[in-house]
């Protein structure tokens, strides 16, 4: 996505639901900065959790500058 690279993920919780992450990292050869972002929100399968992590990445992506938070 442009100048940073997006990494989505999903992660099974114990009651059988899935929680989304992602990690955005500059592209190779920008330097080594890199964020990973984690979501309380469960979805009841691993696409949708994948689905929420992809817009949430590139909606965080297409602001100004990505977010300390």
């Amino acid at each position: 996505m442009g100048a940073y690279v997006v990494s989505p993920a999903t992660h099974p919780t114990d009651c059988g639901r899935f929680r989304a992450s992602f990690e955005v990292q500059r592209s190779p050869g920008d330097g080594s900065c890199r964020r990973v972002f984690r979501f309380d929100t469960t979805f009841a399968s691993r696409h949708a959790a994948r689905v929420f992590a992809v817009t949430q990445g590139w909606l965080q992506t297409c602001m100004p500058t990505p977010s300390s938070r």
